[in-house]
């Protein structure tokens, strides 16, 4: 392992390490279920400017390469971590405030909806929506 950790997981994962990736990356470390603009705007505060269509492909290698997860809440902007092992999120529905919890994929019941249509099930993406502490507080 380098100094870089993230440049370990790219050279593993067959990518080369350019800046707007290695940004990326850290920008997904420093604030976790970041939307697409967070991103944009914790690359362009590691590099300066980068274009959008530029973060956009980074996160779409990324994503393709599993290096970086992508999940969406219903209503909510389509979200990027990375974390990307089995696990779910708590949403709270005043504030926005997401919370990593432990995963159901490995804990799917039998018989799944994919064993009544002939799906292989690798994914489970379940987001539990509520309020949070601080927002349930009168």
């Amino acid at each position: 392992m380098t100094a870089d950790p993230f440049r370990d997981r790219l050279h593993h994962a067959g990518l080369r390490a350019t800046k707007p990736r290695l940004a990326v990356l850290e920008a997904l470390s420093a604030s976790p279920h970041a939307d697409a603009a967070a991103v944009l705007s914790g690359v362009r505060d590691r590099v300066g400017h980068v274009s959008r269509q530029a973060v956009y492909d980074c996160l779409d290698a990324l994503t393709a390469a599993g290096l970086v997860r992508r999940f969406r809440a219903t209503g909510a902007a389509t979200r990027f971590e990375l974390r990307t092992d089995d696990h779910d999120h708590l949403a709270c529905r005043s504030c926005g405030a997401l919370v990593d919890v432990p995963g159901v994929l490995h804990r799917l019941p039998r018989p799944t909806p994919a064993d009544q249509h002939g799906f292989t099930i690798d994914e489970a993406e379940v987001v539990y929506w509520g309020t949070c502490p601080a927002c349930s507080t009168p």
